[in-house]
């Protein structure tokens, strides 16, 4: 592990910022997840282009070192009706066209979004990063933003907590709501937590945390997990928010997702 943690009882920073206004944060952001992706043999994903980083629409965490110069982890929460089609859209929409319908049905009802990009590297490994506290601190960071609903592909190591913060699993695409993908070795459940600001169906130890975060956006919280502690000082107010204009991303989905209808009837469309 890295000199600068304490190996006993780690001590780092959760942050969440909108994509376009830290560019060097996405740098470091996209280079330790690739790290991760080549490291099990995944060399090609929906978003390898890294436009996101260019997207209004998209949100990052970041776990970082308490000096801002190292990132141990991150996650990203992409808004429908941004200037690209969600990652799960991209994934799975040539698999099955169902896709468009069913995010498109989420977006129309108050906003949906989509938690990708889930990392963390093996420094801060069996400290519940990637399982836990970056999921959690996505649905807090979904309400900040003001969408109702919450999208997933989750590998099956994130199924559990991601029914843990009041995910289901949405079997009307795919087989029974799984994928091959992101590559055909490995299955992809697509899930969707249906209410973000009640979380009905989370569990209660998450639902309380999640709601603490949401109302104490600075907050330093010690989590355990499996007897492990570790200190995360969660700074998660995403600034310039007010420059964010949900229903107009809203209407923007709406025409990303006739435009998708028109290329599914149409494949000769580009």
């Amino acid at each position: 592990m890295d000199d600068s943690i304490n190996k006993d009882k780690p001590e780092v920073r959760l942050r969440a910022f909108r994509a376009i206004d830290e560019p060097e944060t996405c740098a470091l952001f996209i280079e330790g997840h690739t790290h991760v992706l080549t490291s099990i043999g995944v060399t090609k994903v929906s978003y390898s282009k890294n436009e996101w980083t260019r997207n209004p629409a998209a949100f990052v965490m970041v776990v970082e070192s308490m000096d801002g110069k190292k990132v141990y982890g991150g996650a990203r929460v992409h808004v429908a009706g941004g200037t690209e089609p969600l990652p799960i859209e991209t994934a799975t929409g040539a698999m099955d066209p169902g896709i468009f319908d069913l995010v498109w049905h989420f977006a129309k009802n108050g906003g949906t979004g989509e938690l990708c990009g889930l990392w963390n590297s093996r420094e801060i490994a069996g400290y519940g990063i990637g399982s836990i506290f970056l999921i959690r601190t996505t649905v807090a960071i979904s309400y900040q933003i003001g969408i109702q609903s919450l999208f997933a592909l989750c590998a099956p190591y994130t199924i559990p907590p991601g029914k843990a913060v009041g995910m289901e699993l949405e079997d009307s695409i795919g087989k029974d709501g799984t994928f091959y993908y992101p590559k055909l070795d490995l299955v992809a459940t697509t899930m969707v937590l249906k209410d973000v600001p009640t979380l009905t169906k989370a569990y209660e130890e998450d639902k309380k945390a999640i709601i603490d975060i949401r109302e104490n956006l600075e907050v330093t919280r010690d989590e355990i997990l499996r007897k492990k502690e570790i200190t995360i000082h969660y700074d998660i107010k995403i600034k310039n928010l007010e420059n964010w204009d949900l229903p107009s991303v809203i209407a923007n989905a709406q025409k990303s997702f006739l435009k998708s209808k028109e290329r599914v009837s149409h494949p000769d469309i580009i």
